[in-house]
């Protein structure tokens, strides 16, 4: 790595080449360093010809991006090396089927080809770390080249057992109160002004008409659900009015601003259960002044974990717990699509008269916009059209599904066989007055909200804390730093102010966060050892700007809901499918439960199957899929208390993964539970 960082500085680096062939880049790589004086020019032709002799009996394009033509010969008295980066990737033939970008050129005499094996082995570090690739694409100078594998040097170290775990920056603040609010301030204002500047970027505006949607349709579902529960009081647009004023605060004042809040499922039940228990204790008239103190008396409680640093708790959390509730969140969203397409046919048999033209058109609408989405997802790994293009369809296509979807509605469907968005005008409303009247409930009643709101605080603890764990995964390569006690702090701010308005509570939501993560990502297809192709996270957008027109738009729906009529629900149900089938990718129990019905002959070659035996394997998928199946159990039951107690049930995770450590050994633990694959686990390929 030395010489290479030492090649690139002195100025032996060729940037945007423009060449198709091997041949072509050999002659433009021999060439420039006779002209820079570092090759005899009588020996030109002759290096060339011997590289490419040697180039056409054994092809060095071995993958990743990446080729090393070398040539050794006692005529050639210093070892060179030649850095080519190519202005478009072009197909020579590489094992993974990936477009060669860079080229490295080494020459030398034969006694030093054993020197160069060291700098092979630090190509092939350097090619399989991901944001080098990123730096390396938008680099404008030698310089810029230079800096970039002097970064990778920094962060990156040879492929070793896992080491003990680290705990996050953001989950070591001290034990004095406020400690980690500071430390949060402190690492992220810096980045502030940068988070709206990184925000002006097509990828940007693809991320926020996708998002707009992912965002409305279960706003929209949970607040139509909520207000037929609670007679209106609490409805959607209450709902769509908290989404977009809390989605702007978060977005504002929250460190990590890729984070989406919104409603979700434990809250929504929770608001029904007292709801409902206000009318056992025939207090259903004081039911908003209730849930106003409950909401102030979580709000304080939350603030005072926020001041004292308990979101320290996190760091007993682990790739154990996150991939069942990632996996809990993604489920979700495909189980309400398909229980919602599911009705639809219920209905139609349901009435013996009744055709099933609107059912079947609900299915064509979801699953059209789900194959389209899914389908233009992928189109970035495409060999047709131009770069650009590809890029763009990728970053809008759920955006063109979408909208593709609502004008095939429309023209083979009519309004009696299409269900659309049905939002009520904020004017009829049931509910009196802007403020919620919190002195007209019983006085006992305000110091008794204090129980209730012990188990809401236990609610937005857990699910604000796992999702922005999930959001800052090693995986997604953000690189601005965490924020676990300021946003804390901001949700118990935003439930004070809601439960004042009588608007439901917001916070951090899984499945919308890892969503908008993925949207603003470049991603880099990479074929594992095995042969299996999968997508990797090279760099993430971080930004504000998304965050601030995805709940701008929300807003602006209440003055256009007319609008929202002609948008069919079965094609948002097809966003939800999306959504929650792209969530489900690179989750690695995903990938576990998948080694049951795999060939053993077949199975991946990576960082656990090398090292722990494949019955421990299943053994540890095994006791995740129990904890998924009992958390699904919880949270899909019929018994409301069932539904709300689950998430305590996700802290119980944390005692079960500790004494696993009893009947697991250390090591193979620590394989299967790192936070990061150990890095360059793929990358000993030459």
């Amino acid at each position: 790595m030395k010489a290479l960082h030492q090649a690139v500085s002195e100025g032996c680096c060729l940037l945007n080449l423009d060449a198709r062939t091997m041949p072509e880049i050999i002659d433009a790589g021999v060439r420039f360093l006779v002209q820079s004086g570092r090759l005899p020019e009588d020996l030109e032709e002759f290096v060339a010809n011997g590289t490419k002799q040697r180039e056409e009996s054994v092809s060095t394009v071995i993958g990743h991006a990446c080729a090393v033509p070398h040539f050794y010969d006692d005529r050639i008295v210093e070892p060179q090396l030649v850095f080519i980066r190519l202005r478009q990737p072009v197909n020579l033939g590489a094992p993974d089927h990936i477009g060669t970008r860079y080229v490295f050129l080494l020459l030398g005499a034969t006694d030093q080809a054993a020197q160069h094996l060291d700098t092979l082995s630090g190509i092939a570090r350097l090619m399989s770390d991901n944001v080098f690739h990123f730096e390396a694409i938008y680099a404008t100078s030698q310089q810029g080249i230079a800096e970039a594998v002097e970064r990778h040097v920094q962060r990156t170290a040879l492929a070793v057992p896992p080491k003990p775990r680290e705990v996050a920056e953001g989950l070591r603040s001290g034990g004095m109160p406020f400690a980690g609010l500071a430390a949060d301030l402190k690492r992220r204002l810096p980045h502030y002004a940068d988070d709206i500047k990184s925000g002006f970027h097509p990828r940007c505006v693809a991320s926020i008409v996708f998002m707009f949607f992912a965002c409305l349709a279960p706003a929209v579902t949970f607040g139509g659900f909520m207000g037929r529960e609670t007679g209106g009081l609490i409805g959607a647009p209450e709902m769509l009015i908290s989404t977009a004023v809390c989605g702007l605060i978060y977005s504002l004042l929250a460190g990590q601003p890729l984070t989406i809040v919104g409603g979700i499922g434990p809250l929504l039940i929770f608001t029904l259960i007292l709801y409902q228990l206000c009318q056992d204790m025939d207090l259903a008239e004081h039911f908003l002044g209730i849930y106003g103190w409950v909401g102030l008396w979580t709000a304080l409680f939350t603030m005072l974990l926020a001041i004292s640093n308990a979101s320290n708790l996190m760091r007993y959390f682990t790739r154990f717990t996150d991939e069942i509730f990632s996996a809990l969140m993604s489920l979700i969203f495909i189980y309400k699509a398909i229980e919602a397409l599911g009705e639809t046919f219920s209905e139609a048999n349901a009435d013996p008269g009744a055709s099933m033209e609107k059912a079947l058109l609900a299915l064509v609408l979801a699953l059209g916009t789900f194959y389209i989405a899914m389908s233009l997802a992928g189109f970035r790994r495409s060999h047709y059209l131009f770069p650009w293009m590809r890029e763009a369809l990728a970053d809008f296509g759920p955006s063109i599904a979408l909208g593709c979807m609502i004008g095939i509605g429309w023209w083979i469907g009519t309004v009696e066989t299409l269900d659309t968005l049905s939002v009520s005008p904020a004017g009829e409303s049931v509910r009196s007055g802007l403020f919620v009247d919190l002195g007209s409930v019983p006085a006992w009643v305000k110091l008794g909200a204090a129980l209730p709101a012990l188990l809401a605080t236990v609610l937005v603890f857990l699910s604000q804390n796992i999702t922005v764990r999930l959001v800052n995964s090693p995986q997604n390569k953000l690189e601005k730093g965490v924020s676990y006690h300021l946003d804390l702090a901001v949700i118990g701010f935003m439930i004070a102010g809601c439960s004042c308005f009588g608007w439901p509570w917001m916070v951090a939501a899984a499945v919308r966060s890892l969503a908008h993560v993925r949207a603003l990502a470049d991603v880099e297809e990479v074929t594992t050892t095995s042969g299996a192709s999968q997508e990797q996270i090279v760099h993430v957008r971080e930004n504000r700007i998304t965050g601030i027109a995805i709940h701008l738009l929300i807003g602006l729906t209440l003055v256009a809901l007319p609008l929202l009529s002609y948008v069919p629900m079965a094609a948002l149900y097809g966003i939800f499918l999306f959504m929650g089938f792209t969530s489900l990718r690179g989750i690695q129990f995903v990938e576990r439960l998948t080694l049951w019905i795999t060939d053993s002959a077949m199975y991946p070659v990576n960082h656990y199957t090398r090292r722990v035996p494949i019955r421990i394997v299943h053994l540890f998928t095994l006791v995740q899929l129990v904890c998924l199946g009992i958390l699904c159990f919880l949270n899909l039951s019929d018994s409301e208390i069932h539904r709300i107690v689950f998430p305590v049930f996700i802290a119980l995770l944390v005692p079960v993964r500790a004494v696993m450590a009893k009947f697991f050994d250390a090591d193979h633990l620590a394989f299967l539970d790192a936070d990061e694959e150990p890095y360059a686990e793929d990358g000993h390929w030459v």
